[in-house]
């Protein structure tokens, strides 16, 4: 009989899914775990396997459309198998072909749809809280919104984390109810495209930490020129190894020891509690052709330079090929950004929420500096530490990133 395909759970809090592409088309022969569809959650945008071998003969949900999990979003036809009662489930053949057919496939499959989604949360007693997920929950609370004022747009009227940004972007009202949306001139010659899954995503991450987190910024001008003898002496022995030794592995080893000095930093805010994080789980921001996303190196603070060296590679070159699992990008304690590697001196970056401070990486160069009252040459870079002053004062913040100078350019032998 066919094989449904379904949306997958992608992580313990993720309740719903948003097809980004269709990498097979209806009639395409697939076989077992090669790739069908292309999906984006709250975590992480990946590649979804096909469960069967065989045609592809149904496609329930469309591109842009977001979905609960466990939802069937498509249909598996095995090779040699007759379809159920016979119907045609390839769609090849005009709409009139067959006058006696039963009526088209798709309004059953929007019920179908909507059921499965009824069915998950109608135990809650009908209760609007709990068509939601934990996130939307948790934002509801953070901001004393009560989940029942907000329209839901998912299916079966789930409130997803748009909705509840959307909500609070507008002061409190429904779209419905008198958000002004933006005019422009129809003289003015414009292309307009939609957002793709993972923009959608991104902005909302951002509004969120900017309207939860009391943003700080301090900046220290940092000298990379004892890293940069050692990158030197090192080099051929890393490449032998098989991995590149980078600026980034000494800044994530040099910012893991000052972390352990500063546990604050590495910490979260729970409501009115402090929530210190024993273990270093280092986020390291990738940027795709896409969008950004943050892979976790985690325990990261058992491991040696080369290690760090492996494991940053690993993840960044996982996070370009969609191979990333949710639990990767899920559990950061700490995040390292670097836009200097396209030349950006230093920027202000958005805390990672639900952590409290973020470092960014400017650009390493070579440049004049005033040493012992004369002027030399010294290879050196901007960090800049972006920290929530709802927890983290200025003073801590800018002790925080003395140790992380100190560690930087009085790297020592025994760190590698």
């Amino acid at each position: 009989m066919p094989t449904p395909i379904v949306m997958p759970q992608m992580g313990e809090s993720i309740a719903e899914g948003t097809i980004v592409r269709w990498i097979k088309k209806v009639g395409d022969h697939v076989d077992r775990d090669e790739p069908l569809f292309e999906i984006s959650t709250d975590k992480v945008d990946a590649e979804i396997p096909s469960p069967s071998e065989g045609v592809l003969t149904e496609i329930l949900a469309r591109e842009g459309d977001t979905v609960s999990v466990d939802s069937v979003v498509g249909t598996i036809q095995v090779i040699g198998e007759q379809a159920a009662q016979g119907a045609p489930h390839v769609k090849t053949e005009p709409p009139d072909a067959h006058a006696s057919a039963p009526a088209p496939v798709a309004p059953p499959v929007a019920v179908a749809r909507d059921s499965v989604v009824v069915s998950r949360e109608a135990t809650a007693g009908g209760s609007r809280q709990q068509r939601s997920s934990p996130l939307v929950r948790r934002i509801a609370r953070e901001h004393n919104v009560d989940v029942a004022r907000i329209t839901g747009s998912g299916l079966g009227g789930r409130v997803t984390k748009k909705d509840i940004l959307a909500f609070l972007a507008a002061g409190g009202r429904n779209r419905e109810n008198g958000d002004p949306r933006p005019v422009r001139d129809s003289d003015e010659r414009v292309e307009v495209q939609p957002l793709s899954a993972m923009r959608k995503k991104i902005a909302e991450h951002m509004v969120l930490s900017k309207q939860t987190s009391a943003h700080v910024h301090t900046v220290f001008h940092v000298g990379f020129s004892d890293i940069e003898r050692i990158r030197s002496a090192k080099k051929a022995e890393y490449e032998r190894l098989g991995v590149k030794l980078s600026y980034m592995a000494f800044i994530a080893r040099a910012v893991i020891d000052a972390l352990r000095r500063h546990p604050i930093v590495n910490a979260s805010l729970d409501g009115d509690r402090i929530v210190y994080k024993q273990d270093v789980h280092l986020g390291i921001a990738v940027a795709l052709e896409t969008g950004l996303i943050v892979p976790v190196i985690k325990n990261a603070g058992e491991k040696n330079l080369l290690g760090l060296s492996r494991a940053i590679a690993d993840v960044a070159a996982r996070a370009r090929a969609k191979q990333l699992t949710p639990d990767e990008v899920h559990g950061g304690t700490f995040t390292i950004t670097n836009p200097g590697q396209l030349g950006a001196q230093f920027g202000m970056p958005i805390i990672n929420q639900p952590q409290v401070a973020i470092l960014g990486v400017g650009t390493v160069e070579k440049r004049p500096v005033v040493v012992d009252d004369g002027l030399t040459i010294r290879t050196m870079a901007y960090l800049t530490l972006g920290y929530d002053h709802r927890l983290i004062d200025g003073a801590v913040a800018d002790q925080f990133m003395a140790d992380v100078k100190r560690n930087i350019e009085q790297f020592e032998q025994n760190r590698i």
